[in-house]
């Protein structure tokens, strides 16, 4: 159907960059760069100086990102991790192709996985923590840290929507032993296709990485062992070198879009909202989504439908123990399951006009009159 407002615009986005985009995948291809090459180190480059960590390792997924972490970190069958069950399916996977157990602790009411709860899920076959820091908000990574601490657990951030945000100052994916960042489309910083990277400051866990995307190969001929083809392409390198240019300022327009929703939607008793954006404290949020709790969540969404408005449900409504698939049944979380019955995301990205707001915020504010 034709959206007056979009979720995402991918075409708006495109239409602004399109010049320096075919020019620099026209010089790419001239030089027939595709793997492994200049694009794809400068880029790497590019994400550590920013996130704040020694080594990026450029894959060709947010999901192998996190596989690949996993694995590099020595996790073993049989081995827990600690994770929420508010997350996309990836999450789980890689922890359990790993042959590891996915541990489910519930959420708080920033939609986060709640830190007070992990201690109580802690046994003698815990290895990691596995924080996944979603919307563009991080997790408490100080009380996560202290934890983490205290009995010895490695830290694997899913920071796959979190790019830019930070914690007291320090940015997502430079806690742990290793962040895992998605490239994907639709991501706060997103390729025209699959992309991913792990980043950490541990010299060894980004060498076997390095060799674990690319089938082992070592410099000396060798391999290190049976491992993956799994390798950020450089002309994707490319694309997102250029759009990291525009990064900072699309952080900005989140922000400025975040504030203007808290704003138009603050006084409506059936909503819950995000927190709003705040330049001093201690989460600066980039808002990779604005996910909003909503009661009559069904009819709101078939309402702003018919009215030209797209949304989505978070995962398509469900966390990792509600999909029976996953055999993660086991597990009751009552805050997330509150969050799933009334989570819907409204149009955010970067490309939204202030009239596009308006009619969202006025739209909403009909369904409720109503």
């Amino acid at each position: 159907m034709e959206w007056r407002v979009k979720y995402i615009d991918y075409p708006s986005q495109y239409r602004k960059l399109e010049k320096e985009l075919l020019s620099t995948i026209q010089e790419v291809l001239s030089r027939g760069d595709l793997l492994l090459r200049k694009n794809l180190e400068d880029f790497e480059n590019t994400i550590s100086g920013y996130v704040g960590v020694n080594h990026t390792i450029g894959v060709n997924s947010g999901t192998d990102a996190l596989h690949l972490a996993v694995e590099a970190a020595g996790i073993q069958p049989a081995d827990e991790i600690i994770t929420s069950s508010h997350t996309f399916v990836a999450t789980g996977a890689a922890i359990h192709h790993s042959g590891a157990k996915p541990v489910l602790v519930d959420i708080g009411e920033d939609h986060n996985i709640d830190a007070s709860l992990i201690e109580n899920m802690i046994t003698d076959k815990t290895k990691a923590i596995m924080p996944v820091h979603l919307n563009g908000r991080l997790c408490d990574m100080d009380k996560i840290t202290a934890i983490a601490n205290k009995y010895n657990l490695l830290i694997i951030e899913d920071a796959a929507q979190a790019l830019g945000a930070t914690f007291k100052g320090k940015k997502a994916g430079s806690f742990g032993l290793a962040g895992c960042f998605s490239f994907y489309p639709a991501k706060l910083l997103g390729a025209y296709g699959d992309a991913g990277a792990v980043v950490t400051s541990d010299d060894s866990l980004a060498k076997n990485i390095s060799y674990l995307r690319n089938h082992g190969r070592m410099d000396n001929g060798e391999v290190s062992g049976w491992a993956y083809n799994t390798r950020l392409d450089n002309l994707q390198a490319a694309i997102l070198q250029i759009k990291f240019k525009k990064f900072p300022s699309w952080i900005e327009r989140r922000r400025q879009i975040a504030s203007i929703y808290n704003d138009g939607l603050e006084k409506i008793s059936h909503l819950r909202l995000p927190n709003p954006p705040v330049e001093s404290g201690d989460f600066f949020d980039v808002y990779q989504n604005y996910e909003i709790e909503a009661e009559s969540k069904d009819k709101l969404r078939t309402y702003l439908t018919q009215q030209g408005i797209e949304t989505m449900l978070p995962w398509g409504g469900k966390g990792l123990h509600q999909f029976k698939s996953l055999n993660l049944s086991e597990y009751s979380l009552p805050r997330t399951e509150e969050m799933f019955d009334k989570a819907i995301m409204i149009p955010m990205h970067p490309d939204l006009e202030d009239h596009h707001l308006d009619y969202v915020i006025k739209t909403i504010n009909q369904f409720y009159r109503n």
